[in-house]
């Protein structure tokens, strides 16, 4: 762990997009666009601070094992990561969607859902789906999938799927809706615990600088 340099593990897409002006509050511009190159890690404005571009699962691995300093995951990945080594110091309101239960149009769910029944969900957050449905005392069984949650219904792999929805329209667009709120989701920071210590004099700047930019927008 070198003490004066700073990596930081960010996801393409939306989140990356979101990040930026946080980002530019704390006086950090990417010296690329992630979305344009190939490189996996990017340089920035200060010779000290570099981006990691992973996968958006795998960014609290990445922190928790020192390999960045500090990145941005949504709540949906730190809660099926578990957050073991993490410090959690802000939510920045980014990236925001809502983890629903979603079912074929005129399913009853409603019925389906009882106590004592038996569900067949589809789903990438097996954790969240598994916890939800047991608080309701609904007993079932999680088929882990990793893309195109709203085929699962359709040729009969499941009942159900819980995933993220955003504006819904892909689910409209497969005949599919939601019926449950299970949470809110956004991006959180998250920090590796060992390197807020060794580092806190580089670290400490940047969250303070996003706490700001965050607490603007809300005005």
């Amino acid at each position: 762990m070198q003490e004066n340099q700073l990596t930081i593990a960010l996801s393409k897409g939306r989140i990356f997009d979101e990040t930026l002006p946080l980002l530019a509050a704390a006086g950090i511009t990417p010296a690329e666009n992630p979305e344009k190159s190939r490189k996996l890690i990017i340089g920035t404005n200060h010779e000290n601070i570099r981006l990691v571009i992973v996968r958006a699962s795998d960014v609290p691995t990445y922190v928790q094992y020192g390999a960045a300093d500090f990145g941005i995951a949504g709540k949906d990945v730190l809660i099926e990561h578990g957050g073991d080594g993490l410090y959690q110091p802000l939510d920045l309101q980014i990236a925001k969607c809502r983890m629903m239960v979603a079912v074929p149009k005129g399913f009853d769910y409603a019925a389906a859902s009882q106590p004592g029944c038996r569900l067949r969900v589809a789903t990438k957050y097996p954790d969240i789906a598994a916890e939800h449905f047991a608080a309701k005392g609904v007993h079932v069984d999680i088929i882990k999938l990793y893309g195109s949650m709203e085929l699962a219904p359709l040729v009969g792999l499941s009942d159900a799927i819980v995933d993220l929805v955003s504006t819904g329209g892909t689910l409209k667009a497969n005949n599919l809706e939601a019926v449950e709120h299970i949470c809110d989701i956004s991006s959180r920071l998250v920090v590796n615990k060992a390197a807020l210590k060794v580092k806190h004099t580089l670290i400490q700047p940047v969250i303070d600088a996003f706490a700001g930019a965050i607490a603007a927008e809300a005005v």
